[in-house]
């Protein structure tokens, strides 16, 4: 099997001894994404749309795109974001969406409110 690290400048460079994302075979895992130049900004929506957009250009490096994505985890500060994070993730998978979990936590990097991470297959 091979893997290759994807990494593009269009989203943020990891913050620890991780990379944006792997790609195993035809697998990608890519690393939980934070809105990390919006942080500790508090705005739920704005790092939401962020992080999705940074998971897409993290896709494109690797020659995919949200359609691609099989499975999702969202981690939040507080589950009473779920509401507008659900309603920004969705209009990025506005059919067959991935399937999905949803944490609440008690901390996340750099004091965000949402971190999310996907997986895609080609």
């Amino acid at each position: 099997m091979s893997k290759k690290i994807i990494f593009t400048e269009k989203a943020p460079a990891a913050i620890g001894p991780y990379s944006q994302a792997v790609l195993a075979g035809n697998t990608l895992y890519v690393s939980g994404q934070i809105a990390l130049d919006l942080a500790p900004l508090g705005d739920i929506k704005a790092e939401t749309q962020r992080i999705m957009e940074n998971l897409g250009h993290i896709l494109a490096e690797a020659g995919m795109d949200y359609t691609n994505v099989v499975k999702s985890s969202i981690f939040l500060k507080k589950m009473d974001d779920f509401g507008i994070v659900n309603e920004v993730y969705g209009s990025f998978y506005p059919e067959n969406p991935p399937a999905r979990e949803t944490v609440q936590v008690a901390k996340l990097p750099k004091d965000v409110n949402v971190e999310i991470s996907v997986i895609a297959v080609k």
